[in-house]
Order: C-alpha cells, then structure tokens, then sequence
C-alpha cells in the first residue's frame, strides 16, 4: 500500500508527543512492505541539507504558515492534495486539528484513517475561535474517517458518547520509545549534574505542561542536594515560554533544551525522580519513557496519566502544588532507586502490527 501521512510537524530530531509516535511507527509500517510517506512541515526540519528519507520512510516537505492555529489545517489540506496527485491507497491524518481537511480528503474520494491523539480543545492556550475549529476537526473524524485510531480509553469512550462512533474506532496505545544502549553519564557531566542527585522533566514549553508550577514545587522543597532539569523548549516564540525561561534561569533550574536519543536516555536512566505536572495528556510518551528506564515517577491525577495504572502513591492532586510537594518528599525520601513496571502493551512492534491491520481493513 502506499500511505499518506499529515497532521505532523515531522521527523527525526522534532519535539512533540506525535511527532516521536509517528517516528516510532513509521519505519515498522515501512519494514513490514508498505510505501510510506510522511508529509513534513518545511518550517520545522533543521537538517541542512533536508533528509529526503528516514530508515525507509520517504519525505515530501511543504511549506505552511508558522502561526499557531492555522499552521497546522492549511499544511494538512496541502498534505490531502498531493496524497491525491500521488494516488495513496491511504491518507493518515494524525490529531484533531488537522483533521479540519478530512471533507477535502472525502471529497477526493481517499480512503482516510484518522489517529486521535487527545481531546485538543481542553488546552488552556487555545481561545474561542480555536477550540470551535478543534471540535470541527473531532466531528468530521468521527462523522467520514473511514477508520479511526484511539490512543486512550477516555478517546474512545469520548467518540461513544458525543456522536455515537463505535464501529471501526480502534484502541491502539501509544508505545515506548526505543533508546540506544547506554552506560555512559557523560551527558550529565556536560550539564554538571550528577546521577541520582536531579529531579527531571521533559515536554514542550507550554502551559498545560505546568512546568512553572514544578519550579514553584522544586523552590518550596528546598532540598538543595537535588537540582531540576527541564529538557524541552518552545514550538514558537510565546509569552508563556519567556517567563518560564527567565523563572527557571532565576532558580537555577537547568534547560538543556530539546534532548533526544542517548543523551535523553542518560537522563531518564540517572534521573532520583521523573514528574509530569500536566493539566492535559493524550497518552503521554514521556511518562512510558521514563518508566521504561525503571525510575521512580510523579504524574498529576488527570485520567490520561492515571490510565497508564500506575500506584496511587505515584499520582499527585492536579494543580494542587502542596500535594505535588509531599508527593516529591515522599518519592526522595523512600530510599527506592527503581521501580518495576509492566509494559508489554506499549510495544511499537506490536502497535505496528495492529496499525497495518486497520490499514488493511480501510482499503478492503
């Protein structure tokens, strides 16, 4: 089959929770015998000169407007247009915003799998006019996708009760990035850090991450033999990511910036305790990462974390900052340098194998 893929930034060395699911899956669907293209947004690919493919993943790079809100629907209805000019078997459009072009893609007569990768419009960034255009995009998935693919229970119980989708709505759960093999700390030397004396969190520099609010956490504690690092940064120039900048670089909080592969498994791997404050999740990769690495974590109480089934002594009252404070003490202070976790359903192989399968079934 030869497969379209939008809604992305792109592909390798681009932050963002889709961008590492679409990564991951990819070169597996590539690896199984499939023509795959992934359709990138110009303004976000860094290599000089561009890749024009990825372990067997091909590039098409279209250019889009870099304005948060509208970047994201006009490079999917490019995307939509040369999927039809190629002749895919299959468009994959991945989140709900880009999904504002499926009436274009059912238009063209494309078959159109759609991958819904959270509920967008919960997101405190986005105003009126946005989350009308998200919840746009949510409706015609749910109303013309030919077969959808929900990342978490509380998606498809969403799609159940808002309009009645049922048939051909498939759970498939994000999984868990594959790292290099690593022993070396030579990373956390470079950031003066040393192992098991840092507390980490990684994601994009935006609000529902509530990275501000875990500095706050990190300045009450006053556990001075710990550091924090945050490892991520902004998508766009904004407002929120300055002061959080400036708020860290008061603190002595470290921001290495956005750290992927060996150096990022150095983290997780010596890291005394991962948090994820977030007020908003899909399924979140981060978490899977860190646990994957068997360090102990910290994830706010909202039902995208607490579906991954973790301990109750693991989660913290959302945006409640002394619940987040005791629960930190607690963790340090445990005396536990690991914690075991079980992941078999998070295998990328396995996800690969249950995607081919909805491919099969939307072309049959």
């Amino acid at each position: 089959m030869k497969i379209v893929v939008v809604g992305l930034r792109g592909f390798p060395h681009i932050q963002g929770g889709i961008e590492t699911h679409c990564e991951e899956l990819y070169p597996r669907i590539a690896k199984l015998g499939h023509e795959v293209v992934v359709i990138r947004r110009s303004g976000f690919v860094k290599e000089n000169p561009p890749l024009s493919s990825y372990r067997g993943v091909q590039f098409k790079d279209i250019p889009s407007p870099m304005i948060s809100g509208l970047e994201a629907a006009i490079h999917t209805l490019k995307g939509i247009l040369y999927a039809k000019k190629v002749r895919a078997d299959i468009v994959h459009i991945h989140a709900i915003g880009p999904s504002i072009a499926i009436p274009l893609a059912k238009l063209l007569n494309l078959r159109i799998v759609m991958t819904h990768h959270g509920l967008d419009y919960d997101r405190e960034k986005w105003g009126f006019l946005a989350k009308s255009v998200l919840k746009l995009g949510e409706f015609f998935a749910a109303l013309w996708a030919n077969q959808i693919i929900a990342i978490s229970t509380i998606i498809t119980t969403t799609l159940a009760k808002k309009y009645n989708r049922k048939k051909n709505v498939h759970l498939i759960y994000n999984g868990i990035t594959s790292f290099p093999e690593t022993n070396s700390i030579s990373y956390l030397d470079e950031l003066e850090i040393q192992p098991g004396k840092y507390i980490l969190g990684v994601g994009r520099f935006v609000e529902e991450k509530r990275f501000d609010k875990l500095i706050e956490a990190y300045i009450k504690l006053n556990r001075p033999e710990y550091k924090l690092v945050i490892a991520g940064d902004t998508d766009y120039h904004s407002a929120y990511g300055c002061y959080l900048k400036d708020f860290a670089l008061e603190n002595q909080v470290i921001l290495p910036g956005i750290v992927k592969g060996e150096k990022l498994k150095q983290l997780y791997s010596n890291t005394a305790l991962f948090v994820l404050p977030s007020s908003h999740e899909g399924l979140p990769i981060t978490l899977l990462e860190a646990m994957s690495c068997q360090r102990k974590v910290l994830a706010s109480d909202i039902l995208a974390n607490k579906a991954i089934g973790l301990p109750e002594e693991n989660y913290f009252q959302t945006n409640n900052l002394q619940d987040m404070i005791s629960h930190i003490q607690t963790l340090l202070d445990n005396g536990q340098e690991k914690q075991e976790y079980d992941l078999s359903q998070y295998n990328w192989d396995l996800i690969a194998q249950q995607v081919e399968k909805v491919y099969r079934e939307a072309v049959s």
